[in-house]
This record gives structure tokens, C-alpha cells and sequence, in this order.
């Protein structure tokens, strides 16, 4: 296992999410495999639950998704229920498309989550934004990325399916944001056989299925500052053996990486 300990961002397997009790059962299996923290996403925010239940199993969360109108408009009150559960880290899974498409809304959304990062940062807080692929469309010669990049209180969680999907070189990009990539998500890409059967396209993967060169993803990750490696597979929530899919990432990376 990696030496700084693997976790999973729970969005993977948010089909387990819909009650308390489910959600400590699956903090209870995910320990059991191996994981050591966890990001939550995928069901609602809810910070005493998220307290109750991390610190009864004891299985820390180092990351959240929360909704961007309360990074923007209740910065104070989000950072105080963070802290409740000894969580720093506060995330924004994706600006809304919209904002994407046009480039004073991007500036200005880009700014007021900036404004949002800044306060945190007065509090020991940070801002972390989970990019996709349309991150990296382009108004003339520079990208909603390079955008991201220029605003000095945002952080990124750094997403290796996405930075391949959108074209871009994992390692290079690692290293571009050396020193605000704390959070790394490992998602694999995979290239599969469409449902028709008539053609191949990208999907999501466990950890070690698809082509995704992690070892020098890890080793640039360290280098840039990463401390929490988290895995990520979209699609395990919808497939029969969810369970089974993040654990297959969780013995890959035993296996494979230091």
C-alpha cells in the first residue's frame, strides 16, 4: 500500500449513502479493504451525520463536495461544520456548465469562488475545485484551466481520468500544479466495447483495469505535494458489484504501488 494510505471518494459508492446506517456500514467495509479516509460526496451534505458516523468508525473524511451556493454565500457557517469533523479540506465538485460557456461568467464565478478560497485560507481552510474534462475548453488560447490555475486561493483536486479524457498529459498537468494538489482522485480510463457492440469508447475502471500509468502519477503526485490519494470510479454506483469494484482498486494499489 502507499505509504501515505489510500482512500475513496465516497461519490463511488453513493448508492450506499441513502441512510445513517448504511453509510456506517459502508465505512465499516471500506476499512476493512484496506481504505483509511474518505472524501464525501454524493448525498446530501449533513455535517452531524458525517460526524457521528466517521468518528464511530474511525474512518477520517479529508475532503468534502458541498454546493457552491453555500461556498459563496455561508463561507463562515460551512467552514464551522468542517470543522466539527476535523475536516480542512472543502470542495465544489464543478462550476455549472453554463458558467463554462461563457467567458465573463466564468471570470466572474472563478472570482467569487477565489474570494470564497480566501476566506477559508484566513481560517487554515482550503478551497479544492474537482475539475472535469470541459475544464479544458478554451476561450481563444486559454482554457477555463488556465483560468482555475491564475486564481491564487484555489486549490484542485486533481482527477487522472479527466486530465486524459480532455486530452491533456497526466504527469505534466501533476506537475504544473505542484504545491495545490493536495487532493488527487485516482480514476481510471478504460477503453471498452460500446453497448451496441459496435464500436469502443472510454469508461471508468477500477484502479489498475485500465491504462492509466499510476506509478508515475503517484511519484509526480509526492513531488507536487499530494497527501491524499483518493479513488475514484463514477460508474461503481450503477453496477451490480459496487462493493467489489472499489475494492478491486484497493488490492491493485496493495499490490502495485509504494
Amino acid at each position: 500500500m502507499i505509504r501515505e494510505g489510500l482512500g475513496l471518494n465516497l461519490f463511488s459508492i453513493r448508492n450506499y449513502l441513502d441512510s445513517e446506517e448504511h453509510f456506517e456500514q459502508a465505512l465499516v467495509d471500506l476499512k476493512a479493504m484496506g481504505y483509511s479516509y474518505v472524501q464525501f460526496s454524493g448525498a446530501p451534505f449533513n455535517a452531524p451525520m458525517i460526524k457521528r458516523v466517521s468518528e464511530k468508525v474511525g474512518m477520517p473524511v479529508v475532503l468534502t463536495h458541498v454546493p457552491m451556493d453555500r461556498i459563496l454565500n455561508d463561507t463562515e457557517a460551512l467552514m464551522d461544520e468542517h470543522e466539527s469533523f476535523g475536516c480542512k479540506n472543502i470542495g465544489l465538485g464543478m462550476m455549472p456548465l453554463e458558467a463554462m460557456q461563457d467567458e465573463q461568467k466564468c471570470r466572474d464565478t472563478i472570482a467569487a469562488l477565489n474570494e470564497a478560497g480566501k476566506k477559508m485560507a484566513a481560517r487554515g481552510f482550503k478551497f479544492f475545485y474537482h475539475h472535469h474534462h470541459f475544464e479544458f475548453f478554451k476561450f481563444g488560447d486559454k482554457s477555463v484551466f488556465d483560468m482555475l490555475m491564475e486564481a491564487e486561493y484555489i486549490n484542485f483536486t486533481l482527477d487522472t481520468y479527466w486530465i486524459q479524457y480532455g486530452g491533456n498529459d497526466v504527469v505534466d498537468t501533476i506537475k504544473k500544479l505542484k504545491g495545490r494538489i493536495e487532493c488527487v482522485h485516482f480514476k481510471d480510463y478504460m477503453i471498452a466495447i460500446n453497448a451496441e457492440g459496435k464500436g469502443f469508447e472510454p469508461r471508468f475502471a477500477p484502479v489498475g483495469d485500465g491504462n492509466i500509468n499510476f506509478a508515475a502519477a503517484l511519484e509526480a503526485a509526492r513531488e507536487a505535494g499530494a497527501k491524499y490519494f483518493l479513488v475514484e470510479q463514477d460508474n461503481a454506483a450503477v453496477l451490480p458489484d459496487t462493493l467489489a469494484q472499489v475494492e478491486r482498486s484497493v488490492r491493485y494499489v496493495d499490490k502495485n504501488l509504494k
